[in-house]
Parts: structure tokens; C-alpha cells; sequence
């Protein structure tokens, strides 16, 4: 909410661009909001260094560029923090500002961010904002207390504000979508960072920031030959950016369509079903079955079909959730089951085994999924073997059927996995 709310309070004046450290859907989506831009996603595990500097020179056109980060400063799946929010400041000489968490502190914030600075001596933390403060009292204290122990400024005190709590679920933050207006949310989020934290400083910090070698000039996109069909609505969102944009690249046009109302797909030559949150929509979902059965129709007569998680999901036969079930599509022959606890969480790693993708190519994914797949048939049929992971059953991802491959794991284009371009190159040898 801090970073949603910068980037709402600097894009009144500025041209802001924003960025989020690792695999994650929903935060880009208010960054995305807020900024009134594409949010794009830094992912060690699916891009190499140079690879993650091309991403963030090329898109990094605006005003300034602001970069959320995901858990702590320090924290990554390696031991030697080589993919840590660290290590991708450190990447990007960006300067970092911290946000602290000040319920119950006081003077105790000065050995915490001693201990953040002593860490790594390499990187440039240039300001802490104080979050969830307690009032007025309790702010000077904090402020006292980093300054006779640290050469951090303090670039802004946030108080406790119920309009900044954002309902969480399973998957974690409500998508902006499901706020209701959420524009005026965001916009009343800005005023509240934006008033309690001195911009002109975090201006002067970003400024800071050395210059990148310049991007190279992206490739003008050729003219589209082919439509792919994207659902996006409540029940489905979860798309990368540079993900969309290189199926474009590729000579996709980009047909989107609402699950929820639409009766019928729109004229497409592919079609992809990316993730969501179809179990809370499932009983609209299953009402609208006239789209339910041109979907079905159409994969089954060949349409060329790529699904991921809640995409998987909603192609199965049925989806249960909380002792309630509904009818999907119908066109992956298992029923999706919603579970209390994740059944997937995390990096994965997949070996190809056939499908719209190279035989043999290791494959890096990530997953997120409290569903499993149940009565799937002993004889289907799948694109990948999980090295690491779970996908559907511990073992195998990807139920490949007619021109459709579907499955839990959430794939990133990229120059290791180029899945979009391969992905329209194959809608186009089917059409």
C-alpha cells in the first residue's frame, strides 16, 4: 500500500513507471493502477542479470521509476542472497528506501537498521520511512532514535489508517477490480502516503540513481496475422506485461473477452485462459453456459488453447470450493477441488516432454495454487515432468488435449523460455 500510494501521489506531477521484485500478479496490478502504466515484474529465477537490466532500461522511460520489493531487503530462496531485493539494488544501483513496520518500537529501530546497513556495506539504503506509527509522540521518539544512531533520513511517518488495510485471501491482496471503485481508493491511498511522506526528498534519492546504458530500441511489432482471445474480468487477471506484449511482438492481436458476460468468444484463432480467482466467481461462471459450451466446442474442434491455473481450473469438469460445486467447461476430464492449505507453493522447474513447447527444454515456472486436480483419466496425457514443484500431481504439469495445454504452473516469457512467440507460432501453423 506504501508503494501503491508513491506511485499514486508522484504520478500527479511526474511520469511514473513501476516495478515488482519477483513472481506476483496482484501487486502490479495496483502499481499498474496507480501509475497508469504497465507494471513490469524483476524475476531472478526465469531472467539472467543482463536479461533483467534490458527488462528495466527498456521500460524505465518515465519520470522515475519506482521498484516494490517482495518480503525483506535480504530475503530470496538463495542462501548467498544472489537473488535478493539486495541483489537486484545492487544490479540496478538503485538507492533503497526501507519501510518499517513501527508497532511497539521506539528506540529498538536503530540496531535494526544499523544491522540492515552493516549487512551489506554495498548497499546504498538512502531513507527509511516509518509505517503504522502511533501518533505524534511515538513518531518523535523513532525519529530521535534513527537519528543519533544511524546517517539514515527519515523520509516520512505514516500513521495507522484503516482506509490503507486492503482485505487479503488465500493468494493474498484483493485485486484492485474487486474494490468496487477502486480508482477512488487508490487515489485517496496517494493522499494519504503522498501527505505523509516528503516527495521532494525520495525525489532527490531517486535522482541519485547513476545512469543504465541506454535499452536497445525495441522491434517495431509486425502486422498482426492472427487473434488470441485473452480472458480477463474478475475470475481472470494474472498476465504478465512484457508476457502480452510479446505475443504482439509475435503478430498477435490481443482479443479480450469477459468469462462472467460475454455468450460467446470473440472470432480468435488461439485462445489463453490465464489464472485467477475462478472460485470465487464459480456460480457466475457455471451460469453462464453458453460460453462454457462454445469454449468447449472450440477446443475440442482444435483451437489452439493455453490455460494456467485458474485457467486449468475453469477448463475442468467441475470446481469445488467450501462444500459448494460448480460445472466448468468440461474439456480437462477431472474436477478441480479448492484446499485450505496450498497444494503448490513457489519456484518450479520442468523438463518438456511434448506440447506447443521444445521436447526436452528445461522449463522455469513458479506456482501458487491452494486447488488440485481430482479423476483425471490414468491414461492422460502431459507437457511436462516436475523436477521441482508440484503442478498437478507431484509428478507432471501441462494435461495436453486436442490443440490445449493446461496447467498449474504460471510460465514468464523470456529469452530461456521463449513460450509466447512459440505459443503463436504454433496458433499459426493451426490455422
Amino acid at each position: 500500500m506504501v508503494s501503491t500510494g508513491l506511485a499514486a501521489a508522484l504520478s500527479q506531477s511526474q511520469d511514473v513507471r513501476t516495478f515488482k521484485k519477483g513472481p506476483d500478479y496482484i501487486d502490479p496490478m495496483w502499481l499498474s493502477a496507480a501509475s497508469r502504466h504497465p507494471c513490469y515484474n524483476l524475476d531472478f529465477n526465469t531472467m539472467p542479470e543482463a536479461e533483467l537490466l534490458r527488462l528495466f532500461s527498456s521500460r524505465a522511460q518515465g519520470d522515475i521509476s519506482l521498484i516494490e520489493a517482495n518480503k525483506g531487503l535480504y530475503d530470496g530462496v538463495a542462501l548467498d542472497g544472489s537473488d535478493s531485493n539486495a541483489a537486484l539494488a545492487k544490479l540496478l544501483k538503485a538507492p533503497v528506501v526501507l519501510v518499517i513496520d513501527t508497532v511497539g518500537t521506539t528506540r529498538g529501530i536503530a540496531p535494526l537498521l544499523m544491522g540492515y546497513q552493516a549487512f551489506d556495506p554495498e548497499v546504498n539504503i538512502a531513507g527509511v520511512v516509518l509505517n503504522k506509527v502511533g501518533g505524534p509522540r511515538h513518531e518523535a521518539k523513532l525519529r530521535a532514535a534513527v537519528e543519533a544512531y544511524t546517517d539514515i533520513p527519515v523520509i516520512g511517518a505514516i500513521g495507522k489508517h484503516v482506509e490503507l488495510e486492503i482485505g487479503e485471501r488465500h493468494l493474498g491482496l484483493t485485486t484492485p477490480e474487486e474494490m468496487g471503485a477502486f480508482r477512488a481508493q487508490i487515489a485517496r491511498i496517494g493522499e494519504i502516503v503522498g501527505g505523509s511522506v516528503d516527495l521532494s526528498q525520495l525525489r532527490d534519492i531517486a535522482a541519485s540513481a547513476p545512469e543504465l546504458a541506454p535499452a536497445l530500441a525495441p522491434k517495431a511489432s509486425p502486422r498482426p496475422d492472427l487473434k488470441i482471445g485473452i480472458a480477463r474480468d474478475t475470475a481472470f487477471g494474472f498476465y504478465y506485461a512484457d508476457d502480452l506484449e510479446a505475443l504482439e511482438g509475435a503478430g498477435a492481436e490481443l482479443v479480450f473477452f469477459n468469462t462472467l458476460k460475454d455468450q460467446h468468444l470473440p472470432e480468435i484463432d488461439g485462445l489463453f485462459i490465464g489464472g485467477g480467482f475462478p472460485e470465487t466467481q464459480m456460480a457466475k461462471l457455471e451460469a453462464n453456459a453458453s460460453l462454457r459450451a462454445d469454449i468447449k466446442a472450440k477446443i475440442e474442434a482444435g483451437l489452439p488453447t493455453y490455460a494456467e491455473c485458474g485457467g486449468l481450473m475453469y477448463l475442468c469438469e467441475s470446481l469445488s470450493w467450501h462444500g459448494k460445486t460448480h460445472q466448468m467447461v468440461g474439456v480437462v476430464k477431472g474436477d478441480a477441488v479448492m484446499n485450505a492449505r496450498p497444494q503448490g507453493r513457489g519456484y518450479t522447474r520442468m523438463k518438456s516432454l511434448d506440447g506447443i513447447w521444445e521436447k526436452g527444454s528445461e522449463v522455469l515456472a513458479h506456482e501458487f495454487h491452494y486447488a488440485r486436480v481430482d479423476n483425471l483419466p490414468t491414461d492422460t496425457k502431459y507437457a511436462y515432468e516436475v523436477l521441482r514443484g508440484h503442478g498437478i500431481d507431484g509428478k507432471n504439469d501441462g494435461v495436453l488435449a486436442h490443440n490445449m495445454l493446461a496447467g498449474f504452473c504460471h510460465l514468464r516469457n523470456s529469452e530461456a523460455t521463449p513460450w509466447a512467440p512459440h505459443f503463436v507460432e504454433f496458433v499459426r501453423s493451426k490455422a
